[in-house]
């Protein structure tokens, strides 16, 4: 019978060039896998589940099935296509959308997904204040 393997010792804790450690990472997360995401469970009274908060940022995730019931958000507003295809209605306007794409809604626009994929599932970016922000001048 073999011995076990001898240990490695460990490498040391990274330094600053001042010799102190640095501080431990805090706040939100570097990064939110999409497989999280997929199983991440929506808050009470949302159809989304929050992933991520910092500042004015909130980023869910929401993956409707069958219709989509949105009302219109009091912030401006990021989707991110993570799965899917289907047509989104933002206001009068209405465009097609696949794995990939980004769409934008300014604050108390109407909008909703429609004639999506079971497997549809998107990325949300919320951030700025009630009411949206200022147009950018052209």
């Amino acid at each position: 019978m073999s011995s076990p393997p001898t240990p490695k010792p460990s490498a040391p804790p990274p330094t600053l060039p001042t010799g102190e450690a640095p501080p431990a990472p805090s706040g939100p997360p570097a990064r939110v896998a999409l497989a999280d995401a997929r199983v991440a469970p929506p808050q009470p009274g949302r159809a989304s589940a929050q992933l991520l908060t910092h500042g004015s940022l909130e980023v869910r995730f929401y993956a409707p099935r069958g219709s989509d019931p949105q009302e219109p958000h009091e912030r401006d507003e990021v989707y991110v296509i993570a799965s899917g295809r289907g047509r989104f209605v933002r206001g009068g306007e209405r465009v097609p959308f696949e794995p990939g794409d980004v769409l934008f809604v300014r604050a108390g626009v109407r909008h909703r997904f429609e004639e999506f994929d079971d497997d549809f599932a998107t990325w949300v970016f919320f951030y700025g204040p009630e009411g949206g922000e200022a147009p950018s001048a052209p």
